[in-house]
């Protein structure tokens, strides 16, 4: 997913000091920001399990009585 911005700089002393954006590109900033943090901790949990067993989709809907075969 590309993001193109729009930012209006705040200048203070001939420094940039501020940045404004349209209210719709903050949101999609926002979301594209969750979305890196999930896989982030996505990732550290995948590495946190390591070698655990796991159980595959069909067993445990098996188990739990969810197979409408």
């Amino acid at each position: 997913m590309t993001l193109k911005l729009h930012p209006e700089y705040l200048v203070k002393d001939g420094k940039k000091q501020f940045v404004v954006l349209p209210y719709e590109e903050f949101e999609a900033l926002q979301e594209l920001l969750a979305d890196a943090q999930d896989l982030i901790d996505l990732r550290e949990a995948k590495e946190a399990e390591g070698d655990a067993t796991t159980t595959p989709l069909e067993d445990v809907k098996r188990l739990l009585g969810l197979n409408h075969s």
